[in-house]
């Protein structure tokens, strides 16, 4: 078995807007990754919590990173993607602890080559699902 990517080999995000801090497993329908709540993450709340709000993205990313495996399988460089939204994002709490280490997965619900996609997205911590979504994307040429 090959050793896991990083994340900055998957996605074309940098600095800041990198929220996923590793992959932990890639296949040829689904991305899961693991994101911890940082301290004075640029996110954060007055409380020092991550709002629910959140997680939409870092279910973004993992599917990114799944694009970007799959574009790197087949001799490819990653490609720009754009989230163009959910109808159905639930979050199941108001909001992220920091320090917490959580789950991200993004499995494939639609994909075509020609760039549209939609995923389907869960967020856990521990086994337990904090929020889910599906999610549409579409990349770039």
């Amino acid at each position: 078995m090959s050793p896991l990517p990083g994340i900055s080999d998957l996605i074309l995000h940098r600095g800041p807007s990198l929220l996923l801090d590793r992959i932990l497993d890639l296949s040829s329908t689904r991305c899961l990754a693991q994101v911890r709540v940082a301290p004075g993450a640029w996110y954060l709340q007055a409380d020092g919590t991550a709002p629910a709000w959140v997680g939409l993205e870092w279910m973004a990313q993992a599917a990114s990173a799944f694009s970007g495996h799959r574009h790197r399988l087949a001799g490819r460089e990653p490609r720009i993607g754009f989230l163009l939204g959910t109808r159905s994002y639930e979050a199941l709490v108001p909001s992220f602890l920091v320090g917490a280490e959580l789950e991200v997965e993004a499995t494939v619900f639609f994909l075509d080559e020609a760039g549209p996609s939609a995923f389907t997205c869960e967020l856990r911590h521990k086994g337990e699902t904090l929020a889910r979504a599906r999610l549409k994307a579409i990349e770039t040429p």
